[in-house]
C-alpha cells in the first residue's frame, strides 16, 4: 500500500460518508491517523450534527487532528481571479480558504466538489484520489 502523508478532507466528502456510511477508504484513512481537518470545515459540519443530535457524530470529528487556518486574503483574492481567467466561476471564499490551506501545507485534499479538480489544473493543489489506497 502505498504510504500517504495527511489528507484534509474536504466537508463534501464527510457529507456523503455520514450519508451513506459506506466509505471504507475513508475508515482506512481515519484508522490509520491520516485524517486532518480545519475549523472552517468542522464549522460547515457541527451544527447540522448538533441540530441532529449527533453527539457521536460531534465526537469523532472533533476527535480529528485539527491543522490551524492561516488565512491569507491577499492569496484569496488571487486564487479568485485566476480562477476567473481560467472560466473557473462560483467558487466560494470558503474552498478558497481550503485550497490555499492545502497548497500553502502542501497536504492532500480529498474533495467531491468538481471545482477543486479545476483548481488544481491552475495551481499545485494536490487531491486525493480514494482509488489510490483501495
Amino acid at each position: 500500500m502505498r504510504i500517504f502523508s495527511h489528507i484534509l478532507v474536504d466537508t463534501s466528502v464527510w457529507i456523503h460518508y455520514f450519508k451513506d456510511n459506506a466509505d471504507s477508504v475513508l475508515d482506512t484513512l481515519i484508522t490509520e491517523n491520516l485524517v486532518i481537518t480545519n475549523e472552517l470545515i468542522l464549522s460547515e459540519l457541527i451544527p447540522f450534527a448538533e441540530h441532529a443530535r449527533q453527539s457521536e457524530m460531534i465526537e469523532g470529528l472533533r476527535a480529528i487532528e485539527l491543522l490551524p487556518l492561516d488565512i491569507y486574503w491577499e492569496g484569496i483574492r488571487r486564487l479568485q481571479l485566476l480562477n476567473l481567467q481560467h472560466g473557473i466561476n462560483n467558487v466560494g471564499i470558503p474552498d478558497l480558504i481550503i485550497a490555499q490551506q492545502a497548497v500553502d501545507q502542501k497536504i492532500q485534499l480529498w474533495s467531491l466538489d468538481k471545482h477543486f479538480a479545476l483548481m488544481a489544473g491552475v495551481i499545485k493543489l494536490s487531491l486525493f484520489q480514494s482509488s489510490a489506497i483501495k
